[in-house]
């Protein structure tokens, strides 16, 4: 009997092929459930692209910035490609300007998964298991069970705070990932996502907040 596919076998094959979701169970399908032989099926059906690209070289590109809210918040990112050629069309360009929208709509904190640190990933694991010994839904569960709802709990954190991993705000059903695969199967090149930062006014600092209430309050005490 054929392996059960399972939608986290058909997401491991996406990311790392680029091909659709369909594309993946079926190849998956036909392969018995066997990853390696499922890339096969893809490549033979010439969409496993992004894997073929993955390891070439991307040393051209654009660095594109975006401000919004009326110089309030700024962000800056780069993208790289292979040529020249591509990074002046009218389609990278708009992919990467999209890109800066989104950063600044959707606040990432890292690129990718890879990007986060171990420091990061020790901590969020520590919240999630705290949080989940302090549910009384989770009383007298075993530790093995706790450990899946922090599995849980930390990839909602990716899908929070990488880049690559958030759903796309202007296209919902698909990720910021999905959107890179795509634009590496439309120019045949290798596209990566380098670096961003985003700025936003005041962040950090301290605002004085007054109150005229306690300072009229406070006036008055020392007029007595």
């Amino acid at each position: 009997m054929a392996n059960e596919i399972t939608q986290a076998a058909i997401k491991a094959l996406r990311e790392k092929t680029g091909a659709g979701i369909m594309e993946c169970k079926s190849a998956l399908t036909e392969a018995g459930g066997d990853e390696e032989k499922a890339i096969e099926v893809l490549r033979k059906r010439g969409l496993a692209t992004a894997t073929k690209k993955s390891g070439r070289v991307a040393a051209e590109g654009m660095v594109d910035a975006y401000i919004h809210a009326g110089g309030k918040i700024g962000v800056l990112v780069e993208v790289n490609c292979e040529t020249d050629f591509v990074a002046r069309g009218e389609d990278f360009r708009s992919f990467v300007h999209d890109l800066a929208m989104h950063i600044t709509a959707a606040e990432p904190r890292f690129v990718s998964k890879e990007d986060v640190s171990q420091s990061v990933l020790d901590k969020e694991h520590e919240i999630a298991l705290e949080q989940a010994r302090l549910d009384p839904k989770n009383a007298g569960k075993p530790e093995q069970v706790l450990e899946k709802i922090i599995e849980g709990k930390l990839s909602k954190f990716y899908q929070e705070t990488c880049l690559m991993e958030q759903p796309f705000v202007k296209d919902q059903n698909i990720t910021v990932g999905d959107l890179v695969r795509n634009m590496i199967s439309k120019t045949g090149e290798n596209i990566r996502v380098r670096r961003f930062i985003r700025f936003k006014m005041g962040e950090g600092l301290e605002k004085r907040v007054s109150d005229l209430s306690a300072e009229v309050q406070e006036l008055l005490g020392d007029s007595k």
